[in-house]
C-alpha cells in the first residue's frame, strides 16, 4: 500500500493533476487488493480474531469495485470517484498494517493506535462515497452494453441483470455500512479510553 500511495504522488507531482491517477497505480491496486481475500481465509481458521462476515464483505466489496466495476467498466477509470476510494482505502490500509505490525513488535505508539480508530470517522464514509459514486457512474454503460448480463432464451433457462445487480449491491450499502461503522466506534470508545485508564494509572 505505500507503493500505491508513493505510485500516487509520483504520478501526481509528473502530471500536476489529480485527474486519471487510476492508470498509475491499477497493477499494484488490482494485486495487493486481490491479495486480501487472504485475510478472510486467515479470520476463518482463527489466526487473526476479527469476524469473518465483517472482514469478508470489506474485502469482497473492494475485490468487487477493483475488479467488476473499475476494472470492467474502462470509462469508469478517468472518474474522479475511483481516486476517492483508492486514497482512502489506501490511507486506511497503511495505517491498519503498521498497528498490526507494531503489535506484533509489542512496540505500538499510540499516535498509530490513535490514527487506527480514529482516521476511520473520515476515511470510511470517503472511501463508500467513492464506492458508490463509481457504481453509479458506471451504471449507464453497463446496461448500454449489456455488460454480465445474461437474456433469455437460452439453453439454460438462466437470465442475470448486471445493471439491476449493481442497483442491489448499492442498495446493500444502506444496512452493511452502519453496522461497520458503529463498530468500528464501539471499538475505538473501547480502545482508547483503555488507553486513557491505562496512562493515568501509570
Amino acid at each position: 500500500w505505500l507503493v500505491i500511495a508513493v505510485g500516487l504522488v509520483r504520478a501526481y507531482l509528473a502530471k500536476g493533476s489529480y485527474h486519471s491517477l487510476y492508470y498509475s497505480i491499477e497493477k499494484p491496486l488490482k494485486f495487493f487488493q486481490t491479495g486480501a481475500l487472504l485475510e478472510i481465509l486467515h479470520c476463518a481458521l482463527g489466526i487473526v480474531p476479527s469476524s469473518v462476515v465483517l472482514t469478508a464483505f470489506q474485502v469482497m466489496s473492494r475485490v468487487f469495485l477493483t475488479w467488476a466495476v473499475t476494472h470492467s467498466v474502462k470509462e469508469e477509470q478517468t472518474e474522479d470517484s475511483v481516486l476517492l476510494f483508492v486514497v482512502a482505502w489506501t490511507i486506511t490500509e497503511i495505517i491498519r498494517y503498521s498497528f498490526y505490525t507494531f503489535s506484533l513488535l509489542n512496540h505500538l505508539p499510540y499516535l498509530i493506535k490513535w490514527a487506527r480508530y480514529t482516521l476511520f470517522i473520515v476515511l470510511y464514509p470517503m472511501g463508500v462515497s467513492g464506492e458508490l459514486l463509481t457504481i453509479y457512474a458506471a451504471l449507464p454503460f453497463v446496461r448500454q452494453s449489456g455488460l454480465y448480463s445474461i437474456s433469455l432464451p437460452n439453453k439454460y433457462n438462466f437470465s442475470f441483470d448486471y445493471y439491476t445487480f449493481l442497483i442491489l449491491v448499492m442498495i446493500s450499502y444502506i444496512p452493511i455500512f452502519p453496522q461497520l461503522y458503529f463498530h468500528m466506534l464501539h471499538q475505538r470508545r473501547k480502545v482508547l479510553s483503555h488507553t486513557e485508564e491505562h496512562k493515568k494509572s501509570e
